[in-house]
């Protein structure tokens, strides 16, 4: 199993969580909650996917010197 799965399946939950911490549900119009839900899966996703390739290639770049 690829270590870059693993950190999918760690960072998604924790973007997730810190996304909805957040406030966005005044810019939306009342009763869009499928789209506030929608907007906060995809944000999470984006997070998640540049938090593993930072910490991806933090680590070659630290495993290279």
């Amino acid at each position: 199993m690829s270590i870059k799965i693993i950190l999918y399946c760690l960072f998604i939950p924790f973007s997730i969580w810190i996304i909805t911490s957040t406030n966005i549900d005044k810019i939306f119009k009342k009763n869009s909650i499928m789209q506030i839900h929608s907007l906060y899966f995809v944000l999470s996703l984006i997070l998640s996917y540049l938090l593993v390739n930072f910490f991806v290639d933090l680590y070659s770049t630290i495993s290279l010197l």
